[in-house]
């Protein structure tokens, strides 16, 4: 079987490809990339020796999406994933639009075209800031925790955020672009009677990711906290309580390959997918850890407030694991540990990450 992956060159691509590889005998992948990103060239080498073909392209343009083989399934791993992109002086909103919904219409016009079965990664950025904010929580140690005795919106439980959370705007520029992709890739596969399945990921991360402030955020952490760089506390009085959770591709990937071995047609198509409680950290928690690794940094309180900025998002990924037994392999401890050996022998990565 042949696998086309967009955005192939990028941390999530690229480890997804090689753990398919891995787990799957007899694969062929072809991947796209426009290698625009800081460091994807590097992970170009890496994947043309595990015997990938990368093509150097833009899926915003129809006529490379055109060149490409045929293949049996499409993972979409293609994205300017930083929720500030668009507003924040990294990219426009015109080439956001371009980079992750006008490109998606050629993806689903290339499946339309050879009946390719469609993975769409999609964000856990789709969620509506308003209702994000005003979830109750309460300072435990140095991270908010969800206060479960309180009475708590659709979605949301002492597990995460699931799929039925509200979607309302305001929800990022770059999260209505997930958002809608997520549509109309449903609606592609409906009208043109091809698979798609939506993967709605929670914080990826892991050993050779890129990291930057605004994407990234373990791996930058880790390796600016290592090489004494300035840290911040931005917003939410400074204290770095916010939390997220995070998993490694290696563990999406297990989810991708159940998917695309599925022969179900029906029933639910689009799943959460993350670390869940068990991986998840506060700001706080993530310095601490690294302060016992490295020595200790501590970071300066920012008290500002940015428009989207969030307080607490661990996923839910139950409906995964019932549907795919699923669930994630590599834990918090063992993801950090993976990023930091990297990052010490590495001392280049944050200039690599284009910083």
């Amino acid at each position: 079987m042949r696998l086309l992956i967009t955005g192939v060159c990028g941390f999530v691509g690229s480890a997804i490809a090689e753990a398919l590889l891995e787990r799957r005998a007899g694969l062929e992948i072809c991947g796209i990339d426009n290698l625009q990103r800081p460091g994807s060239e590097f992970n170009r080498i890496r994947l043309a020796r595990l015997g990938i073909r990368v093509v150097h392209g833009d899926i915003r343009s129809a006529s490379d999406c055109e060149a490409l083989p045929p293949a049996a399934w499409v993972i979409d791993a293609a994205a300017n994933a930083s929720v500030l992109a668009g507003v924040a002086g990294n990219g426009t909103s015109r080439q956001l639009f371009e980079h992750n919904l006008a490109s998606l219409g050629n993806v689903l016009e290339y499946a339309k075209r050879h009946r390719a079965g469609l993975v769409l990664l999609s964000s856990s950025r789709v969620y509506s800031i308003a209702a994000l904010a005003s979830l109750p929580l309460h300072v435990s140690g140095d991270a908010f925790a969800l206060d479960a005795s309180a009475t708590l919106p659709a979605g949301v439980s002492e597990h995460g955020i699931g799929a039925a959370f509200s979607t309302a705007p305001p929800i990022s520029l770059y999260g209505s672009t997930k958002l809608a992709g997520e549509i109309l890739a449903l609606e592609y596969g409906a009208a043109f009677d091809f698979p798609v399945w939506i993967d709605r990921c929670g914080v990826l991360a892991g050993a050779g990711q890129f990291g930057t402030p605004d994407q990234g955020i373990f791996s930058y952490w880790v390796n600016a906290h290592l090489r004494r760089r300035r840290l911040r506390y931005i917003g939410f009085g400074g204290s770095g309580h916010q939390v997220r959770d995070a998993f490694h591709p290696r563990d999406l990937a297990a989810l991708v390959e159940a998917q695309v071995s599925s022969g179900r047609a029906g029933g639910r198509r689009l799943y959460v997918a993350g670390g869940g409680p068990a991986n998840a950290l506060s700001l706080a928690q993530l310095n601490a850890w690294c302060d016992a690794r490295f020595g200790a940094h501590a970071p300066e309180p920012d008290t500002r407030d940015r428009p989207y900025d969030i307080p607490w998002m661990v996923m839910d990924s139950r409906d995964a694991a019932a549907d795919f037994a699923w669930a994630p392999r590599i834990g918090m401890r063992e993801l950090l540990e993976g990023i930091a050996v990297h990052a010490e022998n590495h001392p280049d990565w944050l200039e690599r990450s284009g910083l």
